[in-house]
């Protein structure tokens, strides 16, 4: 009986140290913004998924295209039918880690993130510089970094090329709670 109830607790001890393995937010914040001769444009996405592992310091991102929200309905259409082409690509992804993730111990730090981005289909390797505060309550990430619309093949017309930049600043912002299962 003595096993039955030792191997319990430990199940228990184990299933509630799990809960505090990873940490998530289905509200994150991405915008970007674009500086042209013409015109600049910025969108905002307020239901970007993120997740981070902190036994590894493995994180994933899920961004819905659908979701970045323009001051202008007609610059939301032609970026989902033009651009991004969301109902082909609905989602744009990362795959990375928090470098030295285990290592860092104070509670306000500027990290290195690297992993692989995914936009309109084309993949490629990125390492972001990033705010990040940690306690046990929450792990927030805040940075930005750039994005050249010709590496993941989004083109842009000839027409409106003055008013669109070619490189667009990416702005994010997370903050992670427990995830309890």
């Amino acid at each position: 009986m003595k096993t039955i109830y030792t191997i319990i607790i430990c199940f228990l001890f184990v299933t509630a140290n799990n809960a505090q393995e990873k940490f998530l937010t289905k509200n994150g914040s991405i915008s970007f913004f674009s500086s042209a001769v013409v015109k600049d444009f910025k969108a905002d996405n307020n239901q970007v998924l993120s997740i981070i592992d902190t036994d590894s310091g493995k994180m994933a991102i899920s961004i819905l295209m659908k979701s970045f929200m323009f001051e202008k309905a007609l610059m939301q259409e032609h970026f989902n039918e033009n651009y991004v082409e969301s109902d082909k690509f609905p989602k744009a992804t990362f795959r990375g880690a928090i470098v030295d993730f285990e290592s860092i111990t104070d509670l306000e730090t500027k990290v290195e993130v690297e992993g692989i981005i995914t936009i309109h289909g084309v993949s490629k390797e990125i390492v972001i510089s990033a705010n990040m505060t940690r306690s046990e309550e929450s792990i927030v990430l805040r940075g930005e970094f750039n994005v050249l619309l010709a590496d993941y093949n989004i083109e842009i017309p000839r027409v409106v090329s003055k008013s669109i930049a070619k490189t667009i600043k990416v702005t994010f912002d997370f903050n992670h709670k427990p995830y309890n299962k």
